[in-house]
Order: structure tokens, then sequence, then C-alpha cells
């Protein structure tokens, strides 16, 4: 009887005991749960919050000075774009309180194609809006290729050290036919087309190419003269320098006429615009955005990009 007692106080304890740890295991789980559906609201909440950070524009009331930032090399898949950039403009000149225009620019230049497109874009605007002034306010550097968006500006402003100018094109490229021949590599290359190859760095240049290259980069020259010419018309100076790709400080600039007087973006808004309140319609990339990017862009063609520059038609155009 006392043996029968015993086994049966042992079973309630086992059962109390199994009992306990099961309750413990469920409420166990439900925190994990929890806790992982917060950690979820919580990512999809920060994607949310940095997705809507690269709308363009601000959602303002009165009137303003609107601003749209140019930073960094010019290229259809580089920091400034003829694509971003319409988008920016687009909803500036959408915005009913914009009372003026300024470009805020800081870039060595880039592609010819990107900028020309630009400047194409800022002139049909200038023609539709004729009440609404556009200030290009140089930071750093306005060369190259940024210098070409800058004319199509109403004004140039810039700092007195500000570089400014640049006006030319050029290709670069390095050549390793020596290299190879010393390291007793044979080159292949099979073509169809006697100037498919052009600018092989593995091949000597040959004189015919190097002609037609010239020919080409004094045409794409002679369309940045023209542009700038149109764009600043008689306030340059009469200097052939000018479109020699040199560059300059700020404070000559506005004495060669390539700029027209010292100013920053909000001495610009108060006091040639009229009004001090600054709203950036720069079209910044969202948080996916960049994710997406540095995803795609560093593990999908770091290599690829590497070896096309440097094997195969090596040369950029600024």
């Amino acid at each position: 009887m006392a043996e029968s007692n015993k086994q049966e106080t042992e079973k309630k304890i086992l059962e109390g005991v199994l009992n306990t740890a099961f309750i413990e295991q469920r409420r166990s789980r439900r925190w994990g749960i929890f806790f992982k559906l917060l950690t979820l609201g919580y990512l999809v909440a920060l994607l949310l919050i940095f997705t809507n950070a690269g709308n363009h524009g601000a959602v303002t009331t009165g009137d303003f000075t609107a601003l749209i930032h140019l930073r960094g090399e010019i290229g259809a898949e580089q920091a400034v774009n003829a694509s971003d950039f319409r988008s920016s403009l687009k909803a500036v000149y959408a915005n009913p309180g914009t009372k003026g225009v300024i470009l805020s620019i800081n870039s060595p230049g880039g592609s010819p194609v990107q900028s020309g497109m630009i400047n194409d874009e800022i002139r049909r605007y200038k023609i539709q809006f004729p009440e609404i002034p556009i200030y290009a306010v140089v930071e750093d550097v306005c060369a190259s290729g940024a210098y070409y968006i800058a004319v199509a500006a109403d004004k140039i402003f810039v700092d007195k050290a500000s570089i400014v100018g640049s006006i030319g094109v050029l290709i670069d490229g390095f050549g390793f036919e020596k290299a190879i021949a010393t390291l007793g590599i044979e080159r292949r290359l099979i073509t169809a087309g006697e100037n498919k190859a052009i600018m092989d760095p593995f091949l000597p240049v040959d004189p015919k190419q190097k002609m037609h290259i010239d020919a080409m980069l004094a045409e794409v020259h002679q369309q940045f003269i023209d542009v700038v010419k149109s764009g600043r018309g008689d306030r340059l100076a009469n200097n052939e320098e000018i479109f020699s790709g040199l560059f300059w400080s700020g404070e000559k600039a506005i004495q060669l006429g390539l700029a027209d007087d010292m100013g920053n973006i909000y001495s610009v808004a108060r006091d040639v615009v009229g009004f001090e309140e600054v709203v950036d319609f720069t079209g910044y990339d969202s948080f996916a955005d960049r994710f997406a990017k540095q995803l795609g862009i560093g593990i999908g063609t770091t290599f690829d990009n590497f070896f096309y520059k440097l094997l195969n038609n090596n040369f950029n155009i600024k």
C-alpha cells in the first residue's frame, strides 16, 4: 500500500514537472514569434522610410528658391545623369511656389552626351517658363562637362577659389604592346572590319585610326565651343585660351567672362532670386536603391567593368 502511494506521488510530481516544462516551452515560443514579428516590422518600417527618402522635392507651401545639386562625375550610370536631373527639374517647375532655380555644381565633368542632354533640358524649361530665372552656383569644381551644363543657366556664380573651365575633349588609354612583347605574350585577335580593334591597348597606334579619332575629338570640341559661346555670348573675353582645355580660379573666370559674379547658394537665393527659403529638389537614391546598386554593381559588374576598360577599347571621352 505504501509502495503504491509512493508511485502515485512520483507520477504526480513527474506530470507536474512535464506540464510546467510544456507551459514554459509554449510561452517561450510565443515570445520568440513576437520578437521575430517585431524585428520584421522594424525592418519594414526602415525600408519604407529610406525608400521614401529618395523622392524628388519636398512638400512645401509658399514661395521659395528651388535647389538641385549636381555633384560628382557625369554619366548615364553616375551620380549626375540626365534621367535623374530631368525628374528633379520637372518637379521644380511643377511646383507653383518656385520663384527661381539654383543649380549647385561640384563636378569635374564626364559624358558629353549626358551633359548635352542636361543642357538641352535646362534651355527647354527656360523657354517654357521665362519668368523663372535659373542660376548656376559653383562650389569647388565646374570643369569640362559640368561647365557645359552651367552655360545653360542665366548667370554663373562662383567662389573666388573655385576651379572653372577645362573646355576640351579627351580620350585616354594605355599602350601595352611593348610590355607583352617583353613578357613573351602573343596577342591573338580576330576581327571583321579593319578598324574594329581601334585603340586596342595591346596593338601599336595606327596612324589612320588616330586621324579618325583626332577628327572626332575636334568635332565634339567644336560642339562644346558652340554651346559655350551660345550660352555666354558677348560676356566671353576675346581669348582663344578659353577653349584650350585650361581651367582657372573663380576670380579669373569672372574676368574671362566664364562666370558672372561671386556667390553661394544662400546669397544667390537671398540677394538675386529674392526668396531666401531654399527647397532641395535633388533626387537622392533611397536606401533600397543604394543597397541594390551596391549589391548589383559590387558583385555583378566589378570584374567585368575592370577587364572591359583595361583590355577592350580602354578610353574615356571627357
